[in-house]
């Protein structure tokens, strides 16, 4: 089950078909990973150029394989995967709070969460570079307002139990670098990213029969 958040209110909740008939995706890519993406740059780490290229090219015909969905093998859900206890911020801290942790973390974005970990939405470096290029002479006054003060863009999550081929899909074709997951009553339950993703194809036995 996938849910589409925006500044915290649910706008549809269903399943992932009626995801993407919602979203009207008039053509959706084979895949828009790039080879020299981040999270595959992780896996060439101490090796010369042509190991590193092997590896990414490994790592990115995993990934579109993954997101070609066989029900057939045996199904893996996002609560399998995910990283629990996910990097977060509360929607009354500042812009500011907000970069400090992205830069502490060195991540690109995180959930935003109101009171009892209920999510809002994510914010990133960009977002928040592209609010201070909006309007460079006033940036301290951007840096010190409140997450709640701003525009957070429409947001897709999945659900604990969602099958995490499916997610792949959807991270692929929405071109999402993470979806966060989240429970009943809105709750942040936690987070899959393009690394958790590898990790599970490396990791469990059964996904290795895709590759």
């Amino acid at each position: 089950m996938f849910a589409i958040y925006k500044n915290g209110n649910v706008g549809f909740r269903s399943t992932v078909d009626n995801l993407y008939n919602l979203k009207n995706i008039d053509k959706l890519s084979e895949t828009r990973l790039k080879p020299d993406e981040g999270f595959i740059q992780e896996l060439g780490k101490n090796k010369d150029d042509k190991e590193q290229k092997k590896d990414k090219d490994d790592a990115l015909n995993q990934y579109k394989k993954m997101a070609n969905i066989d029900t057939s093998e045996p199904v893996y859900h996002a609560k399998d995967i995910m990283t629990k206890n996910c990097i977060y911020i509360d929607v009354q801290s500042t812009v500011n709070d907000a970069y400090n942790s992205l830069i502490k973390f060195d991540i690109d974005q995180m959930p935003v969460v109101s009171f009892g970990k209920k999510i809002v939405g994510m914010i990133s470096k960009k977002m928040i570079l592209d609010l201070l290029m909006d309007d460079i002479e006033n940036s301290k006054y951007i840096l010190n307002k409140k997450i709640d003060d701003i525009k957070l863009l429409e947001l897709i999550t999945a659900d604990p139990i969602s099958d995490i081929r499916r997610i792949a899909k959807v991270m692929v074709d929405f071109e999402l670098d993470a979806l966060p997951i989240v429970g009943e009553n809105d709750v942040l339950a936690g987070i899959i990213s393009k690394t958790d993703i590898i990790k599970a194809i490396s990791h469990l036995p059964s996904l290795q029969l895709w590759s």
